[in-house]
């Protein structure tokens, strides 16, 4: 069969198909999307901070509970998913609910990958990943990213409330790893004028809720806010292939098992530095989010973190920086400023 090859000048824009849930109480509708899907065998895929709203779950399914994982892991080890697909065999499973952060959504997301099952996503942070048909598991230290539709969740349910009891450190780096993804798609060379658009407000509503939040943590309308935020990055991450920013969190997250949201966090500033001067339309947009100079905005928010935020901080070792940028550049993601050995080396031993 032959190929169709797509106009140059022709804009192709993708969107994947999806249900999304959003408000306070939405939780309670969990049990109801299930049925609405025909699960009968549910597998339940929770984090320990998530285990209320689980347990909240669980009650609701009742007979259509077929198991509960409680114990996801960063950065998806590919030996934990093993534990999962154990579960998911012995138990006959035809369907996944995750409830919690990324370790969660990506476990649910892995399990999906290997058997198809629908999933119904229920973050508790601000992530944005539940949006995309994108997977990262780890293997003996590498982290690899795998792209299918079936890693997509079908339904996402959204409900602030289940964020009101997150501690305001990650609170603050939940939020800045959603804006990496706005920032991300900003200057991606595949932006189109939708996912400008979806970044520009997603940039807006984070930057604009978060002193909000983090000044009144039990404020509903504020989280309510940042959900919303996270949704929309997570939909452009969803349309575009990230850059440096995420290849160095990828590759330092996978070699040294660091948290995922403090490293984003960290990290996003000495991108933004590296990059912004070769993406004048992502600078002009993201200056005009901030009225200022929006590296320094974004380096405000990350030297504030109550927690690490330095490279050395999280115990990576100087003198491996050099190995780290060596594995970036040999298999660069796509990015407006061409990275070097040297250049990347700096911007780590400036992170570090």
């Amino acid at each position: 069969m032959g190929t169709t090859e797509t106009d140059p000048s022709v804009t192709v824009n993708e969107t994947l198909a999806s249900r999304v849930l959003i408000g306070r109480g939405a939780v309670g509708q969990v049990a109801d999307e299930a049925a609405r899907l025909d699960a009968r065998r549910v597998l339940l895929v929770s984090t320990p901070s998530a285990a209320t709203a689980a347990d909240r779950v669980s009650a609701a399914l009742g007979a259509r509970l077929a198991g509960r994982f409680g114990r996801p892991v960063k950065h998806v080890p590919v030996e934990v998913t093993a534990e999962a697909m154990t579960l998911v065999e012995d138990t006959g499973a035809d369907c996944v609910i995750e409830i919690g952060g990324g370790s969660a959504i990506g476990l649910g997301k892995a399990v999906a990958r290997r058997t198809g099952m629908p999933q119904i996503a229920v973050p508790t942070t601000y992530s944005g990943s539940e949006t995309t048909a994108v997977v990262g598991e780890t293997e003996n230290g590498v982290k690899t990213t795998h792209h299918a539709l079936a890693v997509a969740p079908g339904t996402i349910v959204y409900d602030p409330d289940l964020t009101l009891t997150m501690p305001p450190g990650l609170t603050r780096t939940s939020a800045v790893n959603s804006l990496a993804h706005a920032v991300e798609a900003l200057w991606s060379p595949d932006a189109t004028m939708l996912s400008d658009a979806l970044a520009t407000e997603s940039a807006a509503g984070i930057l604009t809720a978060l002193p909000e939040v983090l000044a009144d943590p039990t404020g509903p309308d504020g989280r309510a806010r940042l959900l919303s935020a996270a949704w929309l990055s997570g939909l452009c991450l969803s349309k575009i292939r990230t850059g440096l920013h995420h290849q160095l969190a990828h590759v330092l997250g996978g070699a040294y098992d660091l948290p995922h949201a403090e490293l984003h966090t960290l990290l996003l500033p000495h991108v933004m530095r590296f990059n912004l001067p070769s993406a004048p339309a992502a600078a002009s947009r993201l200056a005009r989010v901030t009225g200022g100079d929006p590296t320094e905005t974004v380096a405000a928010l990350a030297r504030a973190h109550d927690g690490p935020t330095r490279l050395s901080d999280l115990g990576v070792p100087r003198a491996e920086l050099r190995d780290v940028a060596e594995r970036v550049v040999a298999a660069p993601y796509p990015n407006p400023r061409q990275p070097t050995v040297d250049a990347v080396t700096e911007l780590l031993n400036e992170a570090w």
